[in-house]
């Protein structure tokens, strides 16, 4: 009984360390948006008053409501875009038989080992030439069909009931009507895990807009909180206030949707 209690106390003691390392930066950044730049040199640890200085500092250097706006709609159009290409594909994959269809799966699968840095040079060249340099549809069409996510909805799609598949097509419903109408309300935890992980890579993105998005105007938060690091000095006030208001939008959608993304990654089918 004693080995057992001492051994429950050492795992709590452990999870507590391991929790205390994991929440420690979020607690930086929000402490150091309310200190002044030198108290955060300084390495002080406590909050302070200087938090609306440094958002009225901010919002007077940088165009952050038009950087916030423009990764929010590009973020929300590639996520559902995405979803709605590679949820069919997986889908496909899924239902649809095929003698090549493995062959299909394992090239796209190939393809992820394919570096972003190879391709990045050839697609700035088609996109200029397309005249999509500064548009939202330059940001999302080189991520709009992943074969991460593909592989995904194919691999969550092995627990749908196909005898519903048959069912629904015996009783005269299409194809479309099956996956709006059947498929995507009982796939829902698998969709809103992908919605998840496509949102926050998106929101995240920093290569693709740094080269495709050129004016100020369509930057992105990731640009924003670069720029404010290309000075001589930087501000470190501001730079972290500008990490906190980043960070926001991804921690609310993991929280309020933490239930349906470990279901959707377990691959549960209600």
């Amino acid at each position: 009984m004693k080995q057992r209690t001492v051994s429950s106390i050492g795992k709590y003691v452990f999870l507590s360390i391991v929790c205390l390392f994991s929440v420690f930066p979020f607690y930086f950044i929000i402490v150091a948006s309310t200190n002044l730049s030198v108290d955060i040199i300084k390495g002080r640890m406590f909050f302070g008053n200087h938090l609306f200085e440094n958002i009225k500092t901010l919002v007077s250097t940088v165009k952050l409501g038009n950087a916030f706006w423009n990764s929010l709609r590009n973020s929300i159009v590639g996520t559902i875009a995405s979803l709605f290409v590679c949820s069919l594909a997986g889908y496909g994959f899924q239902i649809y038989r095929d003698k090549g269809k493995n062959t299909l799966m394992g090239l796209l699968l190939l393809s992820m080992m394919v570096p972003f840095a190879a391709i990045m040079v050839p697609l700035f060249r088609m996109f200029s030439q397309a005249r999509l340099l500064d548009t939202t549809a330059g940001f999302i069409l080189p991520t709009i069909s992943t074969a991460f996510l593909i592989f995904f909805f194919r691999q969550s799609s092995e627990s749908f009931p196909l005898e519903t598949v048959h069912a629904a097509r015996v009783d005269g419903l299409g194809e479309f009507g099956i996956f709006f109408r059947i498929y995507v309300p009982i796939m829902a935890p698998t969709f809103a895990a992908a919605a998840i992980v496509t949102f926050m890579a998106a929101w995240n993105n920093y290569l693709w807009p740094l080269v495709i998005m050129q004016s100020q105007e369509s930057q992105t938060m990731p640009l924003l909180i670069t720029g404010l690091t290309a000075g001589y000095t930087t501000d470190y006030g501001i730079l972290m206030l500008s990490v906190t208001i980043t960070t926001l939008p991804t921690l609310i959608l993991f929280f309020t949707q933490q239930k349906r993304f470990v279901e959707g990654v377990l691959g549960s089918v209600k």
